[in-house]
């Protein structure tokens, strides 16, 4: 006898499938959500690393600034003593220049001309004074020029002020200084040149020179008296009988 299953197995089997799809659809979902918060928390432990990165760099960043910083302070610092340190060259070594310029400067300039000013900025001089005619100034500058410690002059300017009726005419010049190459030899050979004397030998010149101011001795002296003394009494003996009239002592 055949069994014939009446019951309503294909609404069963659906049901069944349904339930396992929500499961799976469940499952898939925690997965999803599980692999999420993995992934939120991985990304923000890179976050928190990075930014510890960046504030390790922004704090040696800041360091580094400070010290460019003091770099440039010291390079500063640098510039400003090499700076000293060239104009304390230039002065040494330009220590007689003026005194030369100033003696040329009265040299060279004639009666019919007079100085009212001049001004030096490193190689060049400039001058300004009042002088008779053009014939004065172009005179000057004549003189100027076969100075050896002044070169070639410019005539700024000339003119006629009607101020002054001896010397109407003032001029400006400029100048270019020089230095002979015998100064800038000389003063290095002089140093060069100097005797230098050891200890020992500065101190037996010393004595040596010390020793004609000595006074000499009182016995060395004795002897030159009865030299001088002795025409004096050999003189005297024949006068003194005269002197007694001639009588026997």
């Amino acid at each position: 006898m055949a069994h014939i299953n009446l019951l309503p197995w294909r609404t069963e089997r659906r049901k069944q499938r349904e339930r396992e799809f929500f499961m799976q659809l469940a499952a898939a979902f925690v997965a999803a959500i599980v692999v999420l918060l993995l992934w939120t928390a991985w990304m923000g432990e890179r976050i928190d690393n990075q930014n510890d990165r960046n504030t390790y760099l922004q704090g040696e960043i800041k360091q580094l600034d400070e010290r460019i910083a003091k770099i440039k302070d010291l390079e500063k610092v640098r510039e400003r003593l090499l700076a000293r340190k060239q104009i304390i060259e230039q002065l040494q070594a330009n220590r007689s220049q003026m005194v030369h310029l100033f003696d040329e400067l009265v040299k060279t300039i004639p009666a019919s001309a007079r100085l009212g000013g001049l001004k030096q900025v490193g190689e060049s001089m400039t001058l300004e004074g009042v002088a008779q005619s053009n014939a004065s100034v172009a005179e000057y500058m004549r003189n100027i020029e076969t100075s050896p410690w002044m070169g070639h002059a410019d005539l700024r300017k000339t003119e006629n002020t009607h101020g002054d009726s001896r010397m109407p005419y003032a001029f400006g010049l400029d100048v270019a200084l020089s230095r002979p190459k015998s100064a800038e030899e000389g003063e290095g050979s002089d140093d060069e040149h100097a005797p230098i004397l050891p200890a020992s030998a500065s101190t037996a010149a010393q004595h040596s020179a010390a020793a004609p101011a000595v006074a000499a001795p009182p016995g060395a002296a004795q002897p030159a008296k009865p030299a001088t003394a002795a025409p004096a009494a050999t003189g005297a003996k024949p006068s003194s009988p005269a002197g007694n009239g001639g009588a026997k002592p």
